[in-house]
């Protein structure tokens, strides 16, 4: 019985090692379709957009909110690609301390509070994408392995 859970529990092993392709792509898909839909919602009302940024006391609404809205709108777009991933991640995770910095650390008491902030989770998930790369399923392993370049994988 014991030997059979084993060999159960090494197939499985097996199975995620022949598919781990598809967590990062998982990953991407979905939270590139997130940021891509944030960013388009934000473009297709940039006065509401740049009311909340002045609302929120950011520096130069006018010309942050639209920023902001692009770089969420492309960035989703280039993560669901696996285009410029680690780039990308690093701008998204950027915009994210910008948030945290001007506008939701004001209402963070407690260091329970901060980690359960979406920013902040967003930001550890911009942090492994960075680190991580894409996977094999992206733009960026196909060109990497194109120029004969390595890219992490």
């Amino acid at each position: 019985m014991f030997a059979r859970l084993l060999r159960y529990q090494q197939s499985l092993l097996d199975l995620c090692a022949r598919t781990r392709w598809l967590g990062p792509l998982v990953l991407r898909l979905g939270f590139g379709y997130f940021w891509l839909e944030t960013g388009w919602g934000k473009l297709h009302n940039l006065d509401g957009a740049i009311a909340r940024f002045v609302d929120w006391g950011l520096p130069l609404p006018m010309w942050s909110a639209p920023l902001s809205a692009g770089v969420e709108f492309l960035g989703g777009a280039l993560l669901m690609l696996g285009l410029l991933t680690r780039f990308t991640s690093l701008v998204l995770a950027f915009n994210m301390v910008v948030a945290i910095a001007f506008v939701v650390i004001k209402n963070v008491t407690s260091l329970d509070e901060f980690v359960e902030l979406d920013e902040f989770l967003y930001i550890l998930i911009f942090v492994w994408l960075f680190l991580a790369g894409p996977g094999k399923a992206s733009l960026d392993h196909l060109i990497a392995r194109r120029l004969g370049l390595r890219d992490g994988e």
